[in-house]
């Protein structure tokens, strides 16, 4: 094996390739430390980020944007009657019907334990029973196929997006966690 000396082509080449492997493993390490594992949806970190993303956008484009709030009602008692196991089917359930129901334009995330976000980017005056109901009709029909013994069933809080009070995602967040009475 011969040596590679420092400033050939073949060498140069090594050092971006071992440069390339480390900004993807950065990368990964990133993307693992902004997603939810249980539920494969941005968690906390990453809702903020992503969805301060889609606002700024919003408010470049003057257009509106709207948080819904989430958590799921009765959560506890689902893990304590069925097991934590199946508590966190319950999650991923849900999860994968706010994937379902909103738009890739939206962003979806997972907080913390029973509590999930979306921030619906260019919309306003959301009509907050008729999602209710879409996500309850869908929730029902997985829930009837999965016979899991009981039912999913969630409260939502909803705060309009006003560029001269929420100056960030976190404040809307506040805001909406009121609006859920929590």
């Amino acid at each position: 094996k011969s040596c590679e000396r420092a400033g050939t082509p073949q060498h140069e080449r090594e050092l971006l390739r071992d440069l390339a492997r480390k900004a993807e493993q950065e990368l990964i390490g990133v993307q693992m430390a902004s997603m939810d594992e249980l539920t494969l949806l941005p968690n906390r970190h990453g809702f903020l980020a992503l969805a301060q993303l889609g606002l700024d956008a919003c408010q470049q484009l003057g257009r509106p944007a709207t948080l819904l709030f989430f958590n799921l009602d009765e959560f506890k008692r689902i893990n304590y009657l069925f097991g934590r196991t199946e508590g966190d089917k319950a999650l991923k359930i849900f999860a994968d019907v706010l994937r379902i129901g909103f738009r890739e334009s939206d962003v979806i995330g997972r907080l913390e334990g029973s509590t999930f976000v979306a921030l619906l980017t260019g919309s306003a005056g959301v009509d907050i029973a008729a999602i209710k109901l879409r996500l309850e009709e869908m929730l029902d029909e997985r829930m009837a196929t999965a016979h899991r013994g009981y039912e999913i069933r969630f409260s939502i809080g909803q705060i309009e997006h006003d560029p001269a009070v929420h100056g960030s995602v976190e404040e809307l967040l506040v805001e909406a966690e009121k609006a859920l009475g929590r």
